[in-house]
């Protein structure tokens, strides 16, 4: 890679972190208002990022990506926050809320940031980068709410499917992973996640 690559791949990664971080968190603090601490007492209630990073799907996965797409996609996964469902006051109706929590914080991050695009005059480093953190945001909103164990989305459909079901369906998780990893590798996920991303831009009044 060049020295020019290299810079917006540190770039590209510190925002990654940076989305990462409040999606974790988000779940910790949900989870804690509605009645699980574990995530508090695990030390993981935090915005300090060293504390969510995975060495796989924070490095070693957003460094593949970066290189094989020649830094036209960046993505990755940090540590899942750690959260007892059975603790929860309602654990039927609070794992919902948990499993939103990550990408909903991650669509009022872009939101945000797409008003200081709007309202602020930015020279076109500020702009650049403020729309990468904007894209990323959204990107792991999107992704997040795929219903694959143990991807935000499934946390939902547990909570709204009959018990028994939700039982079966969870019992995928092992293998949730794997399922990712073929889809990413096919080319499937892009054609799943592509047209709730760009409908999402869209609603942000960004062009994708």
């Amino acid at each position: 890679m060049s020295i020019l690559q290299i810079i917006e791949l540190l770039i590209s990664f510190a925002l990654l972190i940076v989305a990462m971080t409040v999606h974790e968190f988000s779940h910790g603090w949900v989870a804690y208002k509605l009645g699980d601490p574990t995530a508090k007492y695990s030390g993981r209630f935090t915005l300090n990022p060293l504390a969510h990073i995975d060495p796989i799907g924070t490095v070693l996965l957003p460094l593949t990506l970066f290189i094989s797409t020649g830094g036209r996609f960046l993505f990755g996964y940090a540590k899942p926050i750690p959260v007892n469902f059975s603790a929860l006051r309602n654990p039927r109706r609070d794992i919902i809320w948990v499993g939103l929590a990550g990408p909903a914080s991650n669509i009022i991050f872009a939101a945000i940031l797409s008003i200081i695009l709007k309202i602020l005059p930015l020279n076109a480093f500020f702009y650049a980068i403020i729309i990468r953190l904007l894209f990323i945001n959204v990107v792991l909103a999107v992704f997040n709410m795929i219903p694959i164990p143990p991807l935000d989305g499934s946390r939902v459909l547990m909570g709204l499917l009959p018990w028994q079901l939700a039982i079966r369906y969870a019992a995928i998780e092992p293998f949730g992973f794997i399922i990712v990893a073929l889809l990413l590798f096919t080319g499937t996920l892009s054609l799943i996640i592509e047209p709730a991303l760009r409908l999402v831009l869209r609603l942000l009044v960004i062009n994708y």
